[in-house]
């Protein structure tokens, strides 16, 4: 009895992905090796997983691998100059995609993922980049409160200061208010005497 027909379909259980695609990788791996030693042909190799890791084989030395790769795909050595700007562009491409994909997995490593693989010395670099921006954040936060802080003191001591000028103010105000009160007390007096002077030389007559 035949073997069924594969349907070739993304595989949707993460952990059947995973597996899946480890068994196939290395065993791409080991067909590009045969075919390398029993054909004495140059092989080169280059996987990406679908979180960006490189995965990588050379029959040789990769780097030369590539270099024939770019040769016989942007030009011949009678162009030297297409074919310079085409290496540098593609140098530069690799370099961003290099970079890019160092930072990914940087950040996944900050994330606490993919973390089985790295040895201890890159663990213990990985801890002290993150104790490093810890601190960093510790120093960030404790000059944002004392700038707080500070404006606080001095909303304090403008409200101070404005709370004196008020009682100065209200202190005036108070004083003003006193003297009139003085000032219209002696009026009244000084307007009932005479009256009180009059009935009195009335009485005598």
């Amino acid at each position: 009895m035949g073997r069924g027909k594969v349907v070739l379909e993304r595989i949707e259980n993460n952990t059947s992905r995973q597996v899946t695609f480890s068994k196939r990788r290395n065993g791409l791996m080991k067909k590009a090796y045969e075919l390398s030693v029993l054909c004495d042909v140059e092989v080169g190799l280059i996987i990406f997983s679908s979180r960006g890791k490189l995965f990588e084989f050379g029959s040789t030395d990769m780097s030369k691998i590539l270099q024939q790769y770019r040769q016989c795909c942007y030009g011949s050595q009678d162009n030297n100059t297409m074919e310079n700007g085409s290496q540098s562009l593609y140098q530069e491409i690799s370099r961003l995609r290099t970079r890019y994909e160092s930072l990914q997995r940087s950040q996944r490593h900050f994330l606490g993922e993919d973390l089985e693989r790295l040895t201890m010395k890159e663990l213990q670099k990985i801890e002290n980049r993150a104790d490093k921006t810890l601190s960093q954040i510790r120093q960030r936060k404790t000059q944002l409160m004392y700038n707080r802080l500070e404006e606080l003191r001095k909303m304090e001591n403008d409200l101070g200061e404005e709370n004196k000028q008020l009682k100065l103010q209200v202190a005036g105000l108070e004083a003003t208010s006193q003297g009139a009160a003085k000032t219209r007390k002696r009026e009244i007096r000084d307007v009932r005497r005479p009256k009180s002077k009059n009935m009195q030389q009335a009485g005598c007559h």
